[in-house]
């Protein structure tokens, strides 16, 4: 499950000769810092806030610590340029676990997230270390902390099949998923508003949640359902400590069009590339990730035009020198400038995401304000003002969680998240299909 072998446990101890009389407990080593021994830190934010470089530092700070990656892109083998993954060089020796394991074109799923990771973290608490989780992928780390998930509860009738269920109303056989959205729009239309017409693999899962239970899929995740069972971490298996490392807005945009512009440089394009299929669908797998998808039209031009007039190239690498022709230079930085835009427009989902799961689900995320190291230039995360303002903050977070410090709480954070607008929204939120509409309100935020 990883490609990281777990570093091997050190020796037992000996066991101390017991002495007649002598309190068996008395000849055990005295307690370490670390009392919690379910105790994980789990590093979140947007893309981009460096989270994975904090949990890399984190390492200098306390034994034992393993990373274990929650986002969905990163999973997957392949595009390493592109989903951002951390090179070996970077790590520092920190094992890092559940990078490049899923086969492209598999379907990851957050309950396969689950069930990866648990024993993974489960492990490394063993042996005595530091689980800390690392992701963008917030419905990847609410799975893992909240004891409710949809996939268990589209299971739990007995002795029943998927396919048994999609039987009884007749849509066993739809394999393109037109008739499974139409019986769930006639079944729960506010379901239906809330999922894209081509998420056929979630629009079988709600409806055989109906079949199953009885329960509208819109019913679960509003209300008093939503607030007692999805997304809070009091239930868990785990003691964990939230760290949100953070930004003002107009200063992640700016490293957002800068990191493109390096991804682009360090071979972003040969990448996808490398995955590209005119007949792909970007609704699964790999290809799910920005940065293909804008693509697109750029590959297709290119691709053909290379067939057509047999060119070969004479260079290792695809930029702008290959490009020479006036309209793929055009379309290139379309794609580019798209990307940056759907990158900035991820930020903020992102971010609103948090501030609901820190107002409305009693995450108790520690909010950690990482502008003025990124306002330095050039942006860099190993200086003394990313130590001053985020790694050192997040040690001492950290210390007094795994001391038990029971007076630690969250900063109100409210101030820096944009305003309330975001924290009252609903916790799903209408799919809008009307590209300029969708565009036109985030630009807006």
């Amino acid at each position: 499950m990883s490609h990281l072998a777990a570093p091997a446990s050190p020796p037992p101890a000996p066991n101390p000769s017991p002495d007649a009389g002598e309190d068996p407990s008395c000849s055990s080593p005295p307690p370490t810092e670390r009392a919690r021994r379910s105790a994980v830190v789990v590093v979140m934010g947007a893309t981009g806030a460096g989270k994975s470089r904090l949990a890399v530092d984190l390492a200098a700070h306390f034994p034992g610590v393993e990373v274990v990656s929650a986002d969905s892109m990163q999973v997957y083998r392949g595009l390493d340029v592109l989903t951002n993954k951390v090179p070996l060089h970077e790590q520092n020796g920190v094992p890092h676990h559940l990078l490049s394991i899923i086969d492209p074109s598999v379907e990851f799923t957050c309950r396969d997230f689950r069930d990866h990771a648990v024993p993974i973290i489960d492990d490394i608490l063993g042996r005595g270390g530091l689980p800390v989780i690392v992701g963008g992928t917030n419905f990847y780390i609410q799975a893992l902390v909240s004891p409710f998930l949809f996939d268990d509860m589209a299971e739990e009738t007995k002795g029943c099949t998927s396919s048994d269920h999609l039987d009884d109303i007749g849509l066993a056989d739809d394999n393109q998923g037109n008739g499974c959205y139409e019986r769930l729009k006639d079944i729960d239309p506010i379901a239906a508003q809330r999922i894209h017409p081509n998420n056929h693999r979630k629009i079988k899962r709600y409806l055989e949640l109906h079949a199953t239970t009885g329960a509208l899929p819109s019913d679960l995740f509003q209300g008093e359902t939503a607030e007692e069972k999805w997304g809070r971490p009091s239930n868990s298996k785990y003691e964990c400590c939230f760290l949100w490392v953070d930004a003002d807005l107009h200063v992640l945009d700016n490293y957002v069009n800068e990191r493109v512009d390096c991804m682009v440089n360090a071979g972003l394009l040969d990448e996808v590339c490398n995955i590209y299929d005119p007949d792909a669908i970007y609704t699964q797998g790999l290809r799910q990730a920005i940065g293909v998808r804008e693509f697109d039209e750029f590959f297709r031009l290119y691709l053909t035009k290379i067939v057509t007039d047999k060119i070969k190239l004479g260079c290792s690498s695809i930029t702008k020198l290959d490009v020479g022709d006036d309209k793929l230079e055009s379309l290139l930085d379309e794609a580019v400038c798209q990307l940056k835009a759907n990158t900035r427009r991820l930020v903020r989902r992102q971010r609103r995401r948090l501030h609901r799961l820190n107002k409305d689900f009693g995450w108790n995320l520690h909010h950690i304000d990482a502008t003025e190291a990124f306002q330095c230039k050039p942006v860099c995360t190993t200086g003394d003002s990313w130590h001053n303002k985020v790694v050192k903050p997040c040690e001492d977070i950290v210390k007094r969680f795994l001391s038990g410090d029971t007076t630690l709480a969250s900063e109100d954070s409210s101030s820096n998240i944009g305003g309330t607008r975001a924290a009252s929204r609903e916790l799903w939120t209408q799919y809008v299909c009307e590209v300029i509409v969708v565009i036109a309100y985030y630009e807006s935020l």
